[in-house]
This record gives structure tokens, C-alpha cells and sequence, in this order.
């Protein structure tokens, strides 16, 4: 979730310089799509073995930065992937990747904002409803909020339970069509559209009913636990839903 200024006053370009980045230009447009997996693949290895968290400085082709808040983060595959339902339900439940899958699907394309500054316009999201799987657990009567956990071990997020039933609130196991990746957040995430994307929880691992809303891992350091886009945390960006 960093964002870096533009350079600027760099020292003039020589013409070779020009002329082979014009090069590399043409080439990275036909290599595109595979250089940006490639590239995307390097900085998910490269973060889960950086204590300091530098590596979520660095920008990747598709316009998203890798960040993770722990030094490293498992792999979950779809064979040891759960996804935990519980707190104030009538019916906790326990879901496999395979079982996420086999839900009504719901596709969203929205730009996605940062707080930090960057966005990244028309992303497609798809996923389960969060709606969904609330009522398939059968919230009881006094509870407010549904709190969120990741199997990074350190990265929480909440919603209030109004928020959470919104339609452009998704568990989601698609971005970008196609299965979202360890970098990502993967196998499955969280995605809030309406807000800044440091509700989208990465890597979740718990969905649990609570009756009040709990400050997130980002909220106990100054952001805002009502993220709206344009609406929070003293920044004026276009809605993104």
C-alpha cells in the first residue's frame, strides 16, 4: 500500500538511450502478458522472503504493488485451503476452495483506489457474495459487524454487518479473469468495492460474526475504519462503486 513520487530534474536522455528504450518499448508491448505473470511471480517470491517489507515499494505491470504487512506469508493450495465462518451464527461452517467455487458467482468490474494514491481502473473481481454466506450461517439477533482474518497471521480487517450485506462486497476467488494468485492474496480475498482497497483483505482465512466493529490492522495505525472512497481518510478520489 506505497506509492512513490515521480522522479524529477533527472539528467537529459542520450539518443542510444532513447532509441534502445523505444526498443524495449515495442518489445515489452507484444511480451506484455507474460512478463507482467513473470513479473508478478518474482515480487510474491521475492516478498515472502523480505522481513523489511521494501519489496512493497515496487510497482508491477499490471499496476497493483505487492504488500504484505508479515514477513512471510504460506502458500495455500486448493487441497489445504478453509475458509471459517463463526461468531454470532446459528451455523458455523467450514468451506473448501472447491466449495467456494461451486457458489453462485458474482462479477464485478470496478477501479480499485489505494489510499496511498495509485488505482488501477476497470479491474474485474469475481467471487461469492459475502451476503451469502452470512445468511447460509444464520446471523443471530445483536450482532453488528463481521470481523476478518488472514493466515498471514497478523492482517485483520471488520465491516459493520450492513456494509458486509452489500452486493459489491465479494469472497473472491477470480481477479483479473483468472484465479487470483499468492501475490494477490490467493486463493481467496476479500473484496469491498465501494472502499479504499485496504479493506479488501488479503489471504483470508475467517469470517467471523462479532457485535461490534473492530479496528483493523490499518485502522490501529490511522486509517479510517469507514473507508469510503472520496469519503475518508482526507482524500477526495472519484467513487469507485
Amino acid at each position: 500500500m506505497n506509492s512513490e513520487p515521480p522522479e524529477e530534474g533527472g539528467a537529459p536522455v542520450g539518443r542510444r538511450v532513447f532509441l534502445g528504450t523505444l526498443g524495449l518499448g515495442a518489445l515489452g508491448v507484444l511480451a506484455a502478458p507474460t512478463l507482467q505473470r513473470g513479473l508478478e511471480a518474482f515480487l510474491g517470491g521475492a516478498a515472502d522472503k523480505d522481513p523489511t517489507g521494501l519489496t512493497g515499494l515496487l510497482p508491477n505491470g499490471g499496476g497493483f504493488r505487492y504488500y504484505s504487512v508479515a514477513s512471510s506469508v504460506p502458500h495455500k493450495s486448493a487441497a489445504d485451503y478453509r475458509l471459517t465462518v463463526g461468531g454470532l451464527v446459528e451455523r458455523p461452517a467450514s468451506y473448501t476452495l472447491a466449495e467456494l467455487r461451486a457458489l453462485p458467482q458474482t462479477r464485478l468490474v470496478r477501479d480499485v483506489q489505494c489510499v496511498t494514491g495509485w488505482r488501477v481502473p476497470d479491474t474485474p473481481f469475481e467471487g461469492v457474495r459475502l451476503s451469502r454466506l452470512l445468511d447460509a450461517a444464520g446471523v443471530r439477533a445483536g450482532a453488528g459487524a463481521v470481523r476478518f482474518t488472514c493466515f498471514d497471521g497478523a492482517y485483520t480487517e471488520s465491516l459493520t454487518l450492513d456494509q458486509a450485506r452489500r452486493a459489491d462486497v465479494l469472497v473472491a476467488l477470480r481477479m483479473r479473469d483468472e484465479d487470483i494468485g499468492h501475490a494477490h492474496g490467493g486463493p481467496v480475498r476479500l473484496y469491498v468495492a465501494p472502499m479504499y482497497f485496504y479493506k479488501s483483505a488479503k489471504w483470508l482465512s475467517g469470517i467471523t460474526v462479532t457485535e461490534d466493529v473492530r479496528p483493523g490492522y490499518w485502522e490501529e495505525r490511522g486509517y479510517d475504519v469507514d473507508a469510503w472512497v472520496g469519503r475518508s481518510n482526507g482524500r477526495d478520489d472519484d467513487p469507485t462503486s
